[in-house]
């Protein structure tokens, strides 16, 4: 039942959201103009798929949360706790930009952030200081995102192996140097180093499950899919590594059993068909002269990094 309503159902309804709540901007111009990210890269498949996107984009943040100098920019400075929704909507274009966006888009886009972490420095509760802008801290953040991006991938869409997974941090590379993230990991391996290397600095935190509480409330996601809100909040929780989860106090009750990861996989597989056309990934070929079903009609047997 689930794949036979969810296409039709959700199609118009984040075509919809997208609308209504995401910042203007023309992914189809300027013609011609290539991304940060080549249009064959596994980036474009992985960042097409709204499952991921949503799933991915929470995991990341709950591993954010856990380093308390991030956890501080991020809480003290930011509108999160007063108006999540545009917020999680604005950060989600902000991906999109980064990935399917003109490359003079985006790295205007990505100047504007480094402006405004800028300003971003303070005290933690305990008294350590920080500032948004720190190489160490931005490195954390993006590999944070990376992770969770293509974890939610490879868990509820399409199984990727390790050497295939490699591209994708590798693609990453440029992105993440304009965000200042010079240290953000180019492989898997040197993803686990960094997360093996930050476990003891990560932490437990009431504003952890703030925000947990927050993404299950808010109105996130386009009214047919609101029914899945809470259900893909644990599926983000279930691809936080292990220990981490452990660490961080987030028992088998923030995960997934067996038939619920079922679930979200189905619903995750059937959102990678979705050809919405007036989303960024669809846009962005019409920019580069493809087909605006290229990114849906085929798998690349291999990938450009």
């Amino acid at each position: 039942m689930v794949t036979l309503l969810l296409p039709f159902s959700v199609r118009q309804a984040f075509a919809d959201r997208l609308a209504k709540d995401a910042p203007k901007v023309d992914f189809a111009a300027p013609k011609g103009e290539s991304a940060l990210v080549a249009a064959d890269s596994l980036s474009w498949r992985v960042f097409k798929n709204p499952v991921a996107l949503f799933v991915g984009g929470i995991a990341a943040v709950i591993l954010e949360l856990a380093e308390p100098r991030v956890r501080s920019g991020v809480w003290d400075h930011s509108s999160f706790p007063r108006d999540p929704t545009t917020r999680m909507v604005r950060t989600g274009m902000a991906a999109m930009v980064t990935v399917y966006a003109a490359r003079s888009v985006a790295e205007r886009m990505i100047a504007r952030v480094r402006q405004v972490h800028g300003h971003v420095h303070g005290q933690t509760p305990s008294g350590i200081t920080y500032e948004a802008n720190d190489t160490k801290l931005l490195d954390w953040v993006q590999a944070t995102a990376s992770f969770g991006f293509l974890e939610a991938y490879c868990t509820y869409v399409r199984w990727l192996p390790a050497d295939v997974c490699d591209y994708f941090y590798a693609e990453g590379t440029a992105a993440s140097a304009l965000y200042g993230a010079t240290g953000a990991p180019r492989s898997v391996a040197q993803q686990k180093a960094l997360f093996e290397t930050m476990r003891c600095v990560l932490e437990p935190s009431p504003i952890l499950f703030k925000f947990l509480q927050i993404v299950n409330d808010a109105a996130l996601l386009p009214l047919p899919l609101r029914p899945f809100q809470r259900l893909l909040t644990r599926a983000a929780v279930d691809i936080v590594p292990r220990e981490i989860r452990i660490l961080l106090e987030l028992d088998e009750r923030y995960g997934l059993n067996g038939m619920e990861r079922a679930l979200v996989r189905i619903v995750g597989t059937v959102a990678d068909r979705l050809v919405l056309p007036d989303a960024p990934p669809v846009q962005a070929c019409i920019r580069l002269g493809l087909p605006r079903d290229y990114l849906y009609s085929r798998q690349p047997q291999s990938f450009r990094v």
